[in-house]
């Protein structure tokens, strides 16, 4: 038997779960690339919990084919980026350098991205290759349950959003977050002009201002 699937909509009841237990106060809610599609799955199932809500580098609709008016992976990237082989998972070094040479090719920080590799090395609580693999690359995403769909229900939301998008983004190009930003109510868009699929620090603090900035959704 292989292992249980992964509901899209489970994560989304355990990021609520967790904001109203460790706070009986409403949370912001941040998520970036497919956790954003987790999180807007979250604020629409469970408003309750969420005062205000921050979605960075995703799309309104789950991972795989894309609507037809939305614009897909760009197409040179995906390939220089999927194309490379496979590091030693159980090689620190190794594993280091993917991400950083994967970073360079999004147009990311290789330091940064560097640098993170080894921390998720580092804590990985296993010697096995595979779960090295799968903690780098988040594989429990290439499982996941995303039915139904979620972006006719965008209009629904009703607590302040942010939709911060950077404008080399080659994963999930600008449009994605033009789309999200457009069909969710009251949206505010902040495009990072030398950003690709991760914030730079050198625009953290003006990402941070403007999370801080959002109003609190009002509770009746």
């Amino acid at each position: 038997m292989g292992p249980d699937p992964v509901f899209l909509r489970d994560l989304a009841a355990d990021a609520a779960a967790l904001a109203q237990g460790l706070d009986a106060r409403p949370a912001q809610l941040a998520g970036i690339g497919v956790g954003g599609m987790v999180a807007q799955v979250a604020a629409l199932d469970h408003p309750e919990a969420f005062s205000a809500l921050t979605l960075v580098g995703t799309r309104p609709v789950a991972p795989g084919p894309v609507d037809e008016d939305l614009p897909d992976h760009e197409a040179s990237t995906m390939e220089r980026a999927f194309s490379r082989l496979a590091p030693d998972w159980s090689d620190r070094a190794a594993v280091a350098e993917f991400a950083a040479t994967g970073a360079e090719i999004l147009g990311n920080d290789p330091s940064a991205a560097r640098a993170t590799a080894l921390r998720i090395h580092d804590r990985t609580g296993s010697t096995d290759p595979a779960r090295h693999q799968s903690d780098q690359l988040g594989m429990v995403f290439s499982r996941l349950d995303c039915s139904p769909r979620w972006r006719e229900r965008l209009p629904e939301l009703r607590i302040p959003t942010l939709v911060v998008h950077g404008r080399c983004d080659p994963f999930f190009p600008l449009g994605n977050g033009e789309a999200l930003s457009r069909e969710t109510p009251g949206a505010q868009l902040l495009v990072l002009e030398r950003a690709s699929t991760a914030i730079p620090d050198p625009a953290a603090g003006e990402v941070a201002a403007a999370m801080l900035a959002l109003p609190s959704a009002e509770r009746s």
